[in-house]
């Protein structure tokens, strides 16, 4: 008798067929438009976390959510690093700035858990503030969740092989190489302290309340679908009937003299 398991397991190593990513990637995007309208019409507040490991993927899903929808509804926060005053401010305070208003999704490419992750691996920061953090992070997400916000939470994970070969593809791409900073570079020598602060993060911060949810990031297709559809399923919402139903005919200006061609600067048709 076959193991079931084991055969399944097999079979999601094949890539998924790119026809049927495209067909329902399209699929969900619709849905995503269907989510935005109603987190607009509801007033909803909506925070969704991306972390995980360096070229895990993370990116490639945000672009494919952010895709169809209004940049003036969901958008997406990448803090660079803290400038010297935001240094001496309290940790989250940066972070706060960001939240959503009533009718908004903010998506974070990467969040406040950069101190339970690079800054704890790269020694950024002291001890003191490590665990001070980790102490009063699961009390700053209550707070968020008590005030109303919908907070969802994404860790990607991906095997140190399939991380190399993606490191190594994107050392070749001249469209890409920009995604690998120096500090990518050195983590490649700390995966298993990564391991260990990304084990010590989940014991603090994995709660009933505000749980992580784990992608299996090894093939890019199947994650970004399965991130996207499992995003839809966690905020209930209904279709809303479209505000604009039809075009009206368009009216002739009368007297209206339009500027000559040779008045005004056109890009160059190379192509």
């Amino acid at each position: 008798m076959e193991n079931t398991g084991d055969k399944n397991d097999e079979k999601k190593t094949e890539k998924l067929d790119r026809k049927f990513y495209k067909e329902e990637l399209g699929r969900l995007q619709i849905e995503l438009v269907r989510l935005q309208d109603w987190v607009k019409k509801q007033g909803l507040k909506v925070i969704v976390i991306f972390e995980g490991r360096d070229a895990a993927g993370k990116g490639g899903v945000i672009a494919r959510i952010t895709q169809p929808l209004n940049p003036r509804i969901c958008r997406v926060v990448a803090l660079g690093v803290p400038t010297e005053k935001e240094k001496t401010q309290w940790y989250f305070q940066r972070y706060v700035a960001q939240l959503p208003a009533a009718g908004e999704m903010v998506l974070f490419d990467r969040s406040w858990y950069n101190r339970a992750g690079v800054e704890r691996v790269m020694g950024f920061c002291s001890d003191d503030e490590y665990w001070e953090f980790l102490r009063s992070c699961p009390n700053f997400e209550r707070m968020l969740i008590r005030s109303g916000i919908i907070l969802i939470k994404y860790w990607f994970s991906v095997n140190d092989d399939e991380q190399e070969n993606r490191f190594q593809k994107r050392l070749n791409d001249p469209t890409k190489i920009w995604k690998l900073s120096p500090m990518d570079i050195e983590s490649r020598s700390k995966w298993v302290e990564y391991s260990k602060a990304k084990d010590e993060m989940f014991s603090y911060t994995d709660s009933k309340q505000s749980p992580w949810w784990v992608v299996n990031a090894d093939d890019k297709r199947r994650a970004r679908l399965n991130t996207i559809h499992h995003l839809l399923s966690m905020i209930p919402y209904k279709e809303l009937p479209p505000q604009i139903t039809s075009l009206p005919e368009r009216t002739e200006g009368k007297g209206y003299v339009r500027t000559p061609f040779d008045d005004q600067t056109f890009v160059p048709e190379v192509y």
